[in-house]
C-alpha cells in the first residue's frame, strides 16, 4: 500500500522550530539513548487529507463512518458506528535492534474525544502489534493510505480506545538497516519502549489513561502481542500491568511452523517470510550461515539481506523476479509435497537450496520436537534456523490474564494449527479453560448462545460474496479466497471479537 509521509515532514519542522529555527516554541527535544525515550514531547499531530475539502486535524465521526462505508460498503455494521473523534500523533522513540544494538522507531497514538461518554474521560489503552509488511515506508500514522490503522483507528480509537501502535525498528525512518522479523525478545522491548515513550506524551496531547492496558496484534503482530504480554508478565512485572491479551492469526508455534514448511508444507508467502526471518535471526544471533548463498539460491541470493523491508510491494517483488512467488523448494527436492495442495510450492526457479532444506530435515529427523503437545520444545536442535525457531517459540509460558486466540481455521498463511497447538499447550500448562477463548471465524456458530455467533455469519457472508465475485469475473474462487483470506477476510472480524473481548474483560 502506498505510503505518505505526511508526519515526516511535520516532525522535520517541528524540530526545526524547537531548534529556533520557526516562530513559535516548538516540542521538548530529548536525546538520551535510555529505551522508551520520547524524542519529541509532544509528538507531532497528523493531519488526515480529505478526499475533498481540508485535512482535518480532527477526524470527526460522521465524516470517518462516511468513508468507511465508501470504501467499503457496510464496514460499520461491523466495526459499529464511529462514536468518537479521532487525534492522531506521529511519535519517535528509543528502543534496540535484535543484537541489543540502540536503535530507534516510529509509531501511531490515536486519542479519542468528544461527547460521547464512551470518548472522555479515563481511557483503557490497546498496545497493537501490525501484521508483516515489505515496505519499510510503512506508518501506522498514516490513516489515509495504511488500511490496517484505518481498521484500527475505526475498531478502537473510534469507539473510545487510546492507540498505541509502533511502526517497528527497520521501519519508516528508523536507523536500524534490518528488520527483527519474529524475534520474540525485541520485538516485545520494541512494543515496550512505543508505550513507554507514549505514556510520556499522554498528558501534553490530551490522552486519559484509565490504567487499563489491553494488549492485541494480527499476523506477525499476533506473535508479537504474546510475546509482548509475556515479557510483561516475566520481566516487566513492577511496571506494566496487562488486563487482556488478544492474539489474531499469530505464527506463535514457531517450530512447529518452521518444522511443516520445511517437511513439505509452505505457507502462502513464505517466500517472502524466510527472507525475512532468515535475516532477522543472523543480524540478532548469528550463526545461521557464513553467507546468504548457503540458504538461497544464488540468483537470489545477492542482496536479500537489504531486500527487506525496501520499496517493493509483495507483487512487485515477484514481478521484477527478486523472488520467486511460490516455488518455494526445488521441484525434485525429497520429501516431495504433503499433500497435493503444496504442490504448488515446489518448482522451477525456487528459493530455498535443496542442500540447505536436507541440512534442516537432517536435524529435525535426528533431534524431533514438538513430540509431545504439553511440552513441545523438549528438544535439543542442532541446526541454527531450528535453533532460533525453539527460541522463539511462545510455547514455553503461561498467561497470567484472560486470552483470547482468534483466525481461521483455513488460513493457507499461518496455519491455524499454530493457534491450536498454544491453546493446547496453555491448557495443558494450567490456564483455566474459563480464561481462554479460541475463534475459528471460518467454523459454524455451535449453538444460538454461541459468543461468537455474529463473526462466524459474518465471516461467511464475506467469503460467500468474495466467491460469487470471482465466478462473476470468471476466476476460480477457490484461489480468490485463499488470495484474500489471510490479509482481508480474516482482519475485521478478529479484530471485531477482539474488541467485544477486551469490553467484556474490562467492564468486569
Amino acid at each position: 500500500m502506498r505510503q505518505i509521509h505526511v508526519a515526516l515532514g511535520l516532525l522535520s519542522a517541528a524540530v526545526l522550530s524547537a531548534c529556533g529555527g520557526g516562530g513559535s516554541a516548538g516540542p521538548v527535544i530529548d536525546n538520551t539513548p535510555a529505551r522508551g525515550t520520547l524524542v519529541a514531547n509532544p509528538p507531532i499531530l497528523v493531519p488526515i487529507p480529505q478526499a475533498n475539502g481540508p485535512a482535518l486535524t480532527k477526524l470527526d465521526p460522521a465524516v470517518f463512518k462516511a468513508s468507511l462505508d465508501a470504501a467499503k460498503p457496510g464496514l460499520t455494521q461491523l466495526t459499529g458506528a464511529p462514536k468518537c473523534e479521532i487525534t492522531t500523533y506521529y511519535m519517535k522513540y528509543t528502543t534496540v535492534g535484535g543484537a541489543n544494538e540502540a536503535t530507534d522507531a516510529t509509531g501511531a497514538i490515536m486519542v479519542p474525544s468528544g461527547s460521547d461518554p464512551a470518548c472522555s474521560g479515563p481511557r483503557p489503552v490497546i498496545l497493537y502489534a501490525h501484521g508483516t509488511t515489505v515496505e519499510k515506508s510503512f506508518n501506522m500514522a498514516n490513516l489515509r493510505d495504511n488500511a490496517e490503522a484505518t481498521l484500527l483507528a475505526a475498531m478502537y480509537a473510534a469507539q473510545g480506545f487510546i492507540v498505541v501502535a509502533p511502526n517497528y525498528a527497520g521501519y519508516d525512518t528508523s536507523a536500524l538497516t534490518y528488520h527483527p522479523y519474529l524475534n520474540a525478545e525485541q520485538q516485545a522491548n520494541d512494543m515496550v519502549d512505543s508505550l513507554r515513550a507514549a505514556r510520556k506524551a499522554f498528558a501534553t496531547i490530551g490522552a486519559q489513561d484509565s490504567g487499563k492496558l489491553v494488549i492485541g496484534g494480527y499476523s506477525q503482530g499476533g506473535h508479537v502481542a504474546m510475546a509482548t504480554q509475556r515479557a510483561m508478565q516475566t520481566t516487566y512485572a513492577s511496571e506494566f500491568k496487562v488486563s487482556a491479551l488478544a492474539g489474531m492469526s499469530g505464527p506463535y508455534a514457531m517450530s512447529l511452523l518452521g518444522d511443516a514448511t520445511f517437511a513439505g508444507s509452505p505457507n502462502a508467502g513464505g517466500t517472502v517470510f524466510i527472507p525475512l526471518i532468515t535475516t532477522s535471526w543472523q543480524k540478532s544471533y548469528g550463526g545461521l550461515y557464513s553467507s546468504p548463498n548457503e540458504v538461497f539460491e544464488d540468483k537470489y541470493a545477492s542482496g536479500i539481506e537489504t531486500l527487506l523491508p525496501g520499496a517493493l510491494t509483495f507483487n512487485d517483488l515477484f514481478t521484477t523476479g527478486k523472488l520467486p512467488a511460490y516455488a518455494m523448494f526445488a521441484k525434485d527436492s525429497l520429501p516431495g509435497p504433503s499433500s497435493p495442495a503444496f504442490g504448488i510450492f515446489f518448482g522451477d526457479g525456487n528459493l530455498v537450496k535443496t542442500s540447505y532444506r536436507n541440512t534442516y530435515l537432517a536435524d529435525a529427523q535426528k533431534n524431533p520436537c514438538n513430540v509431545n503437545p504439553a511440552d513441545p520444545l523438549s528438544c535439543t536442535p542442532a541446526n541454527p534456523f531450528r535453533k532460533a525457531g525453539v527460541k522463539n517459540d511462545l510455547r514455553n509460558y503461561v498467561p497470567n490474564v484472560p486470552v483470547l486466540l482468534c483466525g481461521g481455521g483455513n488460513d493457507p498463511t499461518v496455519f491455524f494449527a499454530s493457534t491450536q497447538a498454544t491453546a493446547g499447550f496453555f491448557l495443558a500448562k494450567g490456564l483455566p479453560a474459563a480464561a481462554l477463548a479460541v475463534l475459528d471465524v471460518d467454523s459454524a456458530p455451535t449453538s444460538a448462545a454461541d459468543p461468537f455467533a455474529v463473526a462466524k455469519v459474518g465471516f461467511a457472508q464475506s467469503k460467500a460474496a468474495a466467491i460469487n465475485a470471482a465466478i462473476a469475473a470468471k476466476q476460480d474462487p477457490a484461489t480468490a479466497v485463499a488470495s484474500l483470506y489471510h490479509g482481508t477476510l480474516v482482519p475485521p472480524f478478529c479484530n471485531a471479537a477482539a474488541r467485544a473481548f477486551f469490553q467484556q474483560v474490562l467492564a468486569k
